[in-house]
């Protein structure tokens, strides 16, 4: 049963990977651009979503002196912070689902010869602790839609288009400039790997989701070569936030309960 609700979790994740794959690709090319106040003319995306995404770029941006790299930082802090709720409540399912894994395990060995027995007592254990395998993945789909605005907002922006950051043209994709843009591909995949890695060491019990968290630095790097170079500077930003969370809600706590364990 357990290896079961872990594959369903895992082909929703990457469907939604697929998902965010299609729709940026969908996107316009970075030959064509609409100025902010024209979104208000799109389609209800346009000018419900992507457009309020937009006009915080460039509100933070003339914060800034017009530095559109620190308007993503501010951005990317904002967004994550706004979502951290489920950042936190993905963080409990599966501390959750962790703690049982004993009496799971129990399960699977005393009705190792009745699948259907252990599926049953399986989803027993589960409502007795109010716990949803699948809690996990609510986070994920909530926060796709805001990743793909985020995307539409820097791909459309001319002022982005034309602006330079650290001497990367953030409008311009990446293959497509001088050999030292290539750093942010790179920081990006890095970023992505050290992150993947921390909640990987967390899931010993589920070699399938480490396999799959590996698979994710090189699918960033690979996407960040073809995007304008402010994606992979957000993608940055965003695992750098990842990184000091997950240091926080695993490494850090992991740590006390060690200290805190009595001595045997």
């Amino acid at each position: 049963m357990l290896s079961r609700i872990s594959k369903r979790t895992w082909f929703t994740v990457l469907a939604l990977v697929l998902v965010t794959l299609v729709l940026s690709g969908c996107a316009p090319s970075t030959t064509h651009t609409v100025k902010t106040e024209d979104l208000l003319q799109g389609n209800f995306w346009e000018k419900n979503v992507v457009y309020w995404f937009a006009l915080m770029l460039d509100t933070f941006a003339k914060w800034f002196g017009g530095e559109y790299g620190f308007a993503i930082l501010l951005l990317t802090i904002i967004v994550r912070t706004l979502i951290l709720p489920l950042t936190l409540k993905q963080y409990r399912s599966s501390k959750a689902m962790q703690a049982l894994q004993p009496e799971l395990a129990k399960i699977k060995e005393k009705h190792k010869d009745n699948p259907q027995k252990q599926q049953e007592e399986t989803m027993k254990l589960f409502q007795q602790h109010q716990v949803n395998p699948l809690a996990g993945c609510l986070p994920l789909i909530v926060q796709m839609p805001i990743f793909i605005a985020l995307y539409n907002s820097i791909y459309w922006n001319p002022l982005i288009r034309e602006h330079s950051f650290l001497g990367i043209k953030m409008g311009v994709p990446v293959n497509e400039q001088a050999w030292y843009a290539y750093i942010l591909p790179l920081l990006a995949a890095l970023t992505t790997f050290v992150q993947s890695k921390m909640m990987a060491s967390q899931q010993k019990t589920m070699p399938m989701m480490q396999g799959i968290m590996l698979i994710f630095p090189v699918m960033i790097f690979v996407m960040a070569l073809s995007f304008p170079a402010a994606l992979p500077l957000y993608w940055i930003f965003s695992n750098f936030y990842t990184i000091v969370q997950n240091y926080f809600l695993y490494v850090r706590s992991s740590s006390k309960g060690k200290e805190s364990a009595p001595a045997k």
